[in-house]
This record gives structure tokens, C-alpha cells and sequence, in this order.
């Protein structure tokens, strides 16, 4: 009986370590997908918070001018607005409205466009 004993714990070692390999193995790749797929969500999330931070912090380019614009003898400014590069003012000369453009950077007059009133 020890004999017979002995070979079944020995037959039961023996077809146990195929098992316990195999799942060993599926363990293993399963740990190393995960690592693969935690890395590629941190990556991720650092490359949208360094575009948001350089949107946010980058581009902010804050034009300091300490300059005057002449502007026709008697005109009266009726409003202002700055967008893409250009300082667009409407002003009133005479009873006509006008809007003058101008380079943001350098306050050089860009365009003017005119509103005659018809009699």
C-alpha cells in the first residue's frame, strides 16, 4: 500500500505541475497586459494635462504698448475691439461713421472703412 500510495501522490505531483504552469503563465501575461495598458493610460493622461497646460500657459502673449493713435481733428470714438492681431475703432468724424483697423503690435493703421450717410 505505500508503494501504491507513493506512486499516486507521485502521479498526482506530476499531472498538478502542468496545471499549476499553465496558470502560472496566463497569471503572468495577464499581469504583464495590465502594466502594458497602465503605462499607455498614464501616458495619455500626461499628454492631455501637458496640451492643457500649454494652451493655458503657452500662448498667453500679452502685448504691453504705451503709444497714441491719431486720430481725424473732431472724431469721436464710438467703440473699440481687439481680436486676431488686429484693434479694430469706430469712430464718428463729421456725422459719418468710420471703422479704423490696426496692427496690434505695431499701431500702424491697417484699413479703413467708411459709413456715409446718403441725403
Amino acid at each position: 500500500m505505500n508503494v501504491s500510495g507513493a506512486r499516486r501522490r507521485a502521479n498526482l505531483a506530476i499531472a498538478g505541475e502542468p496545471a499549476e504552469s499553465a496558470a502560472t503563465q496566463v497569471v503572468a501575461r495577464a499581469r504583464t497586459i495590465m502594466r502594458i495598458s497602465a503605462l499607455t493610460t498614464a501616458l495619455a493622461i500626461a499628454a492631455v494635462v501637458t496640451v492643457i497646460g500649454y494652451r493655458m500657459y503657452g500662448s498667453a502673449a500679452v502685448v504691453v504698448t504705451d503709444d497714441s493713435i491719431p486720430l481725424p481733428k473732431g472724431a469721436r470714438v464710438l467703440s473699440t475691439s481687439a481680436s486676431a492681431g488686429r484693434l479694430a475703432v469706430l469712430i464718428e468724424v463729421d456725422g459719418t461713421n468710420e471703422v479704423l483697423t490696426f496692427d496690434i503690435k505695431t499701431l500702424k493703421q491697417t484699413g479703413r472703412l467708411r459709413f456715409p450717410r446718403e441725403p
